[in-house]
């Protein structure tokens, strides 16, 4: 596929026709291979415009529930994993322009947001939020019910199990400090520890918790 081929798929995918292409561009190039044009400021902004929009969609999604269930279902829909689901659906590591074995989870997620940014930047608020609304709608879908968080799900099963409670460990950080990542460790009685990276602790230690809860079968849902 050219270039040309390939810009004109992602106008498509993304329901937008840019006027700016090398935003379309930046949003999806790593540092590795675009030294100062790669996607991190980008993403800044595209983090925040996700925000915006996925709150007042679940506001208006769900007007009987309180803050704290809102708060639930926002952080599930706004985590890496989440936003990594949605780059692999829409072709993100095929457009990305990135040195071969770089891309990984997080940055294909952090693309994502990248890319919510062009959308911004390019043609304003309502095309931002109508991708954002496209694609969060059928996530949205699937819960009838507001989700624990991974770290609560952990604790309320070993409780259940008569286990002591998870114990979790920082045990590195990389990246610049305005792109931290963190790892963190989460052991619990009689299992073999879990480790996870996110771009804060809490979202480290969250994604922990989720692995060890994916390595037990137990639904976070539940």
């Amino acid at each position: 596929m050219s270039s040309g081929d390939a810009i004109e798929e992602l106008f498509g995918t993304l329901g937008h026709r840019f006027t700016n292409r090398g935003l379309l561009i930046r949003a999806l190039s790593h540092s590795s291979t675009a030294a100062t044009n790669s996607y991190e400021r980008l993403e800044f902004l595209g983090d925040r415009v996700l925000g915006l929009v996925v709150a007042q969609l679940l506001l208006e999604r769900f007007p009987a529930e309180n803050e704290g269930e809102i708060g639930r279902r926002f952080a599930a829909l706004v985590q890496s994993s989440t936003l990594a689901q949605i780059g692999a659906e829409i072709g993100v590591e095929r457009f990305a322009r990135a040195a071969p074995g770089v891309l990984n989870e997080n940055i294909v997620a952090d693309m994502v947001e990248a890319l919510i940014a062009a959308l911004y930047l390019d043609g304003g608020i309502s095309c931002a939020e109508a991708f954002v609304r496209r694609v969060f709608d059928p996530l949205v879908e699937q819960r009838s019910r507001p989700p624990r968080d991974a770290k609560t799900a952990l604790q309320e099963w070993a409780q259940g199990q008569g286990l002591a409670l998870p114990v979790y460990t920082d045990v590195g950080r990389r990246g610049p400090d305005h792109q931290p990542e963190f790892t963190v460790e989460v052991n619990l009685q009689d299992h073999e520890p879990a480790r996870a990276s996110g771009p804060s602790k809490r979202a480290a230690e969250q994604d922990a918790a989720a692995t060890m809860l994916a390595r037990l079968g137990v639904k976070q849902d539940a």
